[in-house]
């Protein structure tokens, strides 16, 4: 009977372990097929029913292509000088009215942060003492200014930093010195994975750029 309940027990523990290992495995792959299933039906519904009542049926999918299609159209137009031009023209519109200018504007500088062809992008993804001495936290620098008194005496050059305080789209822009700024070297691109990930995409090591110039400076003078 000892032997039975030992045999039963360890049966348990391992059923347990074995099906909790393959939850962890399945949880973000399911997690990842709802939000495509989610991503599919909203894009779908966008046209899907101006397309179904002009065909007279309903094509599941259709709506879907279509708009991936209309995206693409929309880019090869935004990057043609005439379109540029025409919707320059429909922004200008848009930032006309008061309802739309207020949602609109901040909502394609948000876009244009992260779009790698922007001169309004995140340039540099760095490493601030905020919100007190002694705790850094992770921003994104998006500008640089000259701090001049009324007198023109004093300058400081500033850098303005945005550091996400809710996952990425909301955070508080702060102005910092240079000198008191950190240069990871890590990309835009990782810098918004460690964002999201709630720091756990933050690699064990961060090379500022500085130690990552002096290391490739001693491996090229290794070399020669």
């Amino acid at each position: 009977m000892e032997k039975t309940g030992f045999y039963m027990g360890s049966i348990r523990a391992t059923f347990k372990r074995k099906f909790i290992a393959g939850l962890f495995v399945s949880i973000p792959a399911i997690i990842t097929i709802l939000v495509l299933e989610w991503f599919f039906r909203f894009v779908d519904g966008l046209l899907s029913p101006a397309l179904d009542s002009m065909l007279g049926r309903h094509f599941p999918g259709l709506g879907f292509v279509a708009t991936i299609l209309m995206i693409f159209l929309l880019g090869i137009i935004s990057t043609n000088v005439v379109g540029r031009k025409v919707i320059d023209w429909l922004e200008k519109g848009i930032l006309r009215i008061p309802f739309f200018r207020s949602i609109y504007s901040p909502t394609k500088q948000l876009v244009d942060a992260f779009s790698p062809d922007s001169h309004t992008s995140f340039k540099k993804f760095v490493i601030v003492e905020y919100p007190r001495q002694g705790l850094y936290s992770f921003g994104f620098l998006t500008n640089e200014c000259v701090l001049k008194t009324p007198e023109g005496d004093c300058k400081e050059s500033l850098s303005s930093v945005y550091v996400p305080t809710n996952h990425l789209y909301l955070g508080e822009i702060i102005m910092a010195r240079k000198e008191d700024i950190i240069n990871t070297g890590i990309s835009i691109e990782e810098g918004v994975k460690i964002i999201l990930s709630g720091g756990i995409a933050t690699p064990h090591t961060i090379l500022t750029e500085a130690t990552q110039v002096r290391d490739e400076s001693l491996a090229g003078a290794k070399k020669n």
